[in-house]
């Protein structure tokens, strides 16, 4: 790794600089992090990796863990010296409360401490900390384990020593506070993204993130030895290289304050996109700043003049543009320097001044390399003339196409079934698969806001064809008309003329309705990728389940809401009949106290198979589920008469086990054998387990009417149940049996009025927005699939087909 060594060895209390307090962040926490929306819960995550990066950055830390738990909560957790654990000279309190309780607090403040800092705003994890309903702290330093609790930024107790421990490094676990924030539901692609990035920028530092809330868990690891020429090989993959190894340079220059470190990767392929991306101390830097600006200038000259001395340019009459090199590019730029000045609240762009030296710098790495790499040289200026030579004839291919009408929104086409509203925010185009389903949309929409285009057969493939072909082809025309923007980037595109504020993509859920739907995906990508970017591209939701019972029908949306209607049918007319143990009559429940009960067991039913799944063995978790059990709080593995009272009874189930002790938190764990003869541990850990904690706040939730067996009354029939499993089973098929249940599989299955009232109807329909959270995983993704490398689809195909769940095609 390319570490920025710290000056201050000593790394204590006496780093952390106190700059003022956390009274605001509650009140106002858009101030701190952005947003409470979506953007604002994840930076919250970015916050608390940042100050492990930090370590990494000063030669501290090598790996981090990212951890989504199944309340979304997150872990983070990293190898670095650990927050400093002794008393704050100044506070009065450990150096840990100050930095997790004081707004500006930590050692990125004191220059000694990091040359170099990543952090996106400064105010650190005590802002995290202010912004969660709780945080845990666990912290390896000084031959010791430090634990301290938080509530909603207020230390419950001072932090304390719990054990011994060799390690160093420091742990948070937080859950935000959704009394404050909007969204509480962490996206992993948007955490990948962040944290794939902060791996390619930081060679040698590893970062794991994984995701315990789906039915597997799943988990992802980020680690580049290469640094950033790996990122720009990343990027490239799936498309047609011209020169087999990134170019890649780095380099220092001395300004104020310290070191400049600057870091270039590109590379060229045979696309005719640009894909190029700046960062400055790890953020990346979407609107540019001086670095970038300096690179594309010193880029632009240097190919230039490598193209007059090859003598490459003899029939080309002017310099080549900007435009033109960076055709085919894919390229990585980043910096790190201190004290960077940044514009606007999301720090987008750079404003330090170093473009001079990151113009010097680039025009030297990259003449150098030319000098010794002719044949790699002439291959990117030839695409440069090439790129300079096709602009021209799209240049005349689009006045050509604006003379004859076909981009001109004066003209609409035919087929469009237009509204009559004329304020474009409050329109809204579907793009319907098939002219027999745009006749039913068209029946069944809104005139006065919905408008309908249908689209006959399968679009063109822009992915494979270059810009006179798609103009050529008639439905991509007929769209382009009709959303009025115009297509491509800079003056060529115009949102001010967008005619409609939603595009809704509505295909059937079929093998060639997916396919249009990517088809489609791809061109607003590649052409109109600011519609996906402003949030105005959509896909149509129609319901999942429609229940049918005599005239009257319902539509469901998914698979929670189907369990509790079915729940609410069958206990219309049935009731359930509870064991008792002292002779006293059976107790018996209905109605909405019956439903309740089965909603919880089944949730119980899904966290049980959850956890069976952690822990490898179904009679561990029947032995766990036991609500008598001392085994709720880490406290309980102190006890160890309660420990190895837990253990007999897993050996009563016939498991192997151990009892050990657990310096660490000066606890007791059991060890077991799990049925591949691996030994698995219920320790400290295993009890700060979303999935165990839910499953034991379940257990007890559900206890007072858990009494089997159970008796189902209905129709003056009585059927026993031997436990509550058998018992939500019947009760789900009785839901069911006397209603027909259709799932449907797309749009083609309905008539005008069903496609109104459940997909276009703007107060009962659901839509899934497209948005671009992943750039760098998406770009990929389109020139594997959509592409011309048959090879490498196949590859994707092959590793990918075993993450498909409910392909209904």
């Amino acid at each position: 790794m390319a570490t920025t060594v710290a000056q201050n060895e000593n790394y204590d209390s006496s780093s952390i600089k106190v700059l003022e307090g956390l009274e605001a962040v509650r009140l106002r926490p858009a101030m701190y992090i952005g947003s409470t929306g979506e953007m604002g819960l994840h930076h919250l995550v970015y916050e608390v990796v940042d100050n492990s990066v930090d370590e990494a950055l000063a030669g501290y830390c090598t790996e981090v863990g990212v951890t989504i738990h199944i309340d979304n909560s997150v872990t983070v957790v990293d190898n670095g010296r650990g927050i400093p654990v002794d008393i704050h000279e100044e506070e009065g309190v450990s150096a840990a409360q100050v930095v997790l309780t004081k707004l500006h607090a930590g050692g990125k403040f004191d220059s000694n401490t990091y040359k170099v800092s990543g952090g996106l705003h400064g105010v650190g994890v005590s802002c995290v900390n202010a912004l969660s309903e709780t945080l845990h702290l666990e912290v390896w330093r000084k031959k010791g384990t430090w634990e301290q609790d938080y509530e909603r930024g207020i230390p419950k107790a001072p932090l304390a020593q719990t054990g011994k421990s060799n390690k160093t490094g420091t742990k948070i676990t937080f859950k935000p506070d959704s009394t404050i924030m909007d969204a509480i539901e962490f996206n992993f692609d948007t955490l990948a993204q962040r944290l794939r990035q902060l791996a390619f920028l930081n060679k040698g530092l590893k970062i794991t993130l994984t995701d315990e809330r789906g039915e597997d868990i799943r988990s992802e690891e980020f680690y580049y030895s290469g640094g950033i020429a790996e990122f720009i090989k990343h990027l490239n993959r799936g498309k047609a290289v011209l020169h087999d190894r990134p170019i890649h340079f780095e380099g220092d220059r001395d300004v104020p304050n310290g070191k400049l470190t600057m870091e270039v990767a590109l590379q060229y392929n045979d696309s005719y996109s640009e894909n190029v991306f700046s960062f400055a101390n790890n953020i990346n830097t979407v609107d540019g700043g001086s670095h970038l600006s300096g690179f594309r200038s010193a880029l632009t000259r240097t190919i230039n003049a490598a193209a007059q001395q090859s003598g490459l340019f003899k029939d080309q009459k002017e310099n080549l543009t900007g435009d033109d090199v960076r055709e085919g590019l894919t390229a990585v730029i980043s910096v790190k320097l201190p004290q960077p000045q940044f514009e606007g609240q999301t720090k987008g762009k750079l404003n330090s001044d170093i473009q001079g030296h990151v113009v010097q710098f680039v025009n030297e790495k990259l003449g150098e390399f030319f000098d010794k790499n002719p044949a790699v040289m002439k291959k990117i200026v030839t695409k440069a003339i090439d790129a300079s030579r096709a602009r021209e004839a799209a240049r005349k291919a689009r006045d050509l196409t604006r003379r004859k009408g076909a981009l001109d929104s004066g003209g609409l086409p035919g087929k469009l079934y237009d509204c009559q509203e004329r304020d474009p925010e409050r329109c809204e185009l579907f793009l319907v698969e098939g002219e027999s389903a745009g006749g039913t949309a068209k029946s069944g929409r809104d005139r006065r806001y919905q408008a309908i285009l249908p689209l006959k057969g399968k679009i063109l493939n822009v992915e494979k064809a270059r810009y006179d072909k798609m103009l050529g082809h008639e439905e991509i025309r007929n769209m382009i008309t009709a959303i009025g923007t115009g297509i491509g980037k800079g003056e060529d595109f115009e949102l001010a003329k967008l005619r409609y504020g939603k595009i809704i993509i509505m295909t059937d859920a079929d093998v060639d309705g997916s396919h249009i739907r990517t088809l489609l995906l791809t061109f607003f990508f590649r052409h109109m990728q600011e519609l996906i970017t402003r949030g105005k591209v959509f896909v149509a939701q129609p319901p999942l389940y429609r229940i049918k019972k005599g005239k009257s029908e319902k539509y469901i949306k998914d698979d929670k809401e189907f369990t509790r209607e079915i729940l609410r049918r069958a206990t219309e007319n049935l009731a359930v009949e509870l064991a008792t143990n002292d002779g006293a009559p059976p107790a018996k429940i209905e109605g909405a106290e019956l439903r309740n009960f089965l909603m919880s067991l089944d949730e119980l039913a899904q966290i049980w198979r959850r956890l069976e799944r952690r822990v490898r063995d179904a009679r561990v978790v029947e032995v766990l589920s036991d609500v008598a059990l001392p085994i709720d709080a880490k406290s309980d593995l102190q006890n160890e008469q309660s420990v190895r009272a837990i253990a007999e009874r897993l050996r009563q189930a016939k498991l192997e086990v151990t009892v050990e002790r657990e310096e660490e938190h000066s606890a007791w764990m059991i060890g077991y054998k799990d049925p591949t003869n691996a030994t698995r541990y219920i320790n400290t850990e295993f009890m700060s387990l979303p999935e165990f904690r839910r499953l034991r706040s379940l257990i007890k939730q559900v206890a007072r009417l858990n009494k089997p067996p159970f008796t189902i009354l209905k129709d003056s029939q009585r059927n026993a149940m031997a436990n509550w499993r058998d018992l939500l089973s019947t009760v789900k098929n009785e839901g069911t049996r006397e209603v027909n249940v259709q799932r449907y599989k797309g749009l083609g299955e309905m008539n005008a009025e069903q496609l109104w009232s459940t997909t276009m109807n703007a107060e009962t329909r659901t839509l899934l927005q497209i948005d671009l959270k992943d750039f760098f995983e998406t770009e990929p993704v389109f020139s594997t699939l959509m592409g011309e490398d048959v090879e490498s689809r196949r590859k994707f195909i092959e590793e990918n087909a075993l993450d498909v769940r409910n392909l209904d095609v």
